[in-house]
């Protein structure tokens, strides 16, 4: 459906009224843009009729892929029904409480509260807001620092922009908003030396307790991390990381937020990345995966501990968004999460074409241009760099990346860059075969980047 125009008028329209998120507009508007005209199974299709094998699920959500009808009629028998209604004033309705059931029965034992909003970007949002009212509910109001980490990615909000540890964002705007701190990533490739990745994982892990002894610990409310950083590169911690810091936050007595927006639903082979790494959270936000990306929503999951004090101790919490616990995007989630179940997409990822796609993957290593490969479930990255054995990036950091994202999409592939990190999240169905072609492609589009950046 493009409402009868060619694409060089769509791309005028878009020029001319469209505002794009994350986009510089003035180059934008020179170039043109890509205007996508439908999709399905792990393909989209351009206006110009070219074919795209979306190895990024759209933006790290689409789990079940494109067109399940499934998820559309769920969607349009509720639109019929009951299309919208908030759940403000003591009012509620059968969608968003089946929804609040299955979420809590997938999610870990002690997780058994959520809270909805529309995006991962409102759920930190309500992190901040929750957290803080959790320890003033306790009599302690002076716990307000939330520590994360840098070039984490925890949404663009005000609130979400701060706690992520991105310096292009915060040099916009104002931020990041007060009380906010941040420690070191547990970048090995990046960041590790000459350490091994596990000495490097508790080397940076450590960093959490020097922050809490700087700040004070009748300071700090939260830590806050993805469990794999995503949008930072798909930084996969070293396996001694988690542990410690699951370790300090217990005993400092602060929350600990594990931010599922990426990795939630299947994204690690298992439901969650706290299933994954074994970690047990305070407070989970979600959102991507829990929809499919079919409709905007996200929450926060609540821990039991948590919960109880916010309902017994805490009194009103002045906080909320029109289209919380949405009836139409709920609907579209509960269809999207008993296609998940039913099908059994989770645990064929982590026990089939998981493991086949690190083996597939790690195979790229042997590509010149590659320095490592990393996966875990269905998130995985190369390392562009300029000489392999010491770990060295090309001196324009971020440039020969541009090179080969473009090439990508010359080739039919969606594979996003983030600086010389080339990085992949592709539907939760693919198949071996799905497999073999995309990794194919990124071979294909390795070799070319190769060519140019000789020439």
């Amino acid at each position: 459906m493009n409402y009868n125009y060619t694409t060089e008028q769509l791309q005028e329209l878009d020029s001319a009224h469209y505002l794009h998120p994350f986009t510089d507009s003035k180059k934008l508007s020179e170039e043109g843009s890509r205007i996508i005209t439908r999709a399905d199974g792990i393909y989209l299709w351009d206006s110009d009729g070219n074919r795209y094998l979306d190895a990024m699920s759209g933006l790290w959500c689409v789990n079940v892929g494109y067109g399940r009808r499934e998820i559309a009629e769920a969607a349009f028998e509720q639109l019929q029904e009951l299309p919208y209604y908030n759940s403000f004033f003591k009012t509620a309705h059968s969608p968003a409480i089946e929804l609040s059931r299955l979420v809590c029965s997938l999610a870990p034992a002690h997780m058994n509260h959520i809270f909805f909003t529309s995006s991962g970007s409102e759920a930190n949002d309500t992190v901040v807001r929750m957290a803080r009212h959790y320890w003033s509910s306790k009599g302690k109001p002076d716990k307000k620092v939330i520590i994360s980490r840098e070039n984490a990615y925890h949404g663009s909000t005000m609130a979400g922009a701060s706690l992520g540890g991105m310096k292009p964002m915060h040099a916009q705007g104002g931020l990041p908003i007060p009380d906010i701190a941040h420690i070191g990533q547990p970048y090995w490739f990046q960041d590790g030396g000459d350490l091994s990745a596990d000495a490097f994982g508790e080397q940076i892990a450590s960093e959490l307790e020097q922050k809490i002894q700087e700040l004070g610990e009748d300071r700090i409310a939260a830590f806050i991390a993805e469990p794999i950083q995503g949008a930072g590169g798909v930084v996969i911690p070293p396996a001694t990381y988690w542990p410690r810091i699951q370790n300090i936050c217990d005993r400092h007595e602060i929350l600990l937020v594990a931010d599922e927006v990426i990795c939630g639903f299947g994204r690690t082979g298992k439901w969650f990345g706290c299933d994954y790494y074994d970690i047990k959270a305070d407070l989970m936000p979600i959102a991507k995966g829990l929809s499919s990306g079919y409709l905007p929503i996200g929450g926060v999951l609540v821990g039991d501990e948590v919960a109880d004090v916010l309902i017994n101790l805490g009194g009103e919490f002045n906080h909320g968004f029109t289209y919380s616990g949405h009836p139409v995007a709920a609907a579209a989630a509960i269809a999207n999460l008993h296609i998940l179940m039913d099908d059994g997409i989770v645990d064929q990822v982590g026990q089939e074409t998981g493991p086949y796609l690190e083996q597939a993957w790690g195979k790229l290593i042997d590509h010149p241009l590659v320095g490592e490969t990393r996966s875990a479930g269905f998130l995985a990255a190369i390392e562009i760099v300029k000489d392999k054995q010491k770990r060295q990036f090309f001196d324009d950091r971020g440039a020969v990346g541009t090179i080969c994202r473009d090439v990508c999409f010359a080739n039919g592939l969606v594979m996003r860059a983030i600086e010389d990190t080339m990085v992949v999240s592709p539907p939760l169905i693919m198949t071996k075969s799905d497999i073999d072609e995309m990794v194919a492609l990124v071979t294909t589009c390795l070799d070319q980047t190769a060519s140019q950046i000789k020439n």
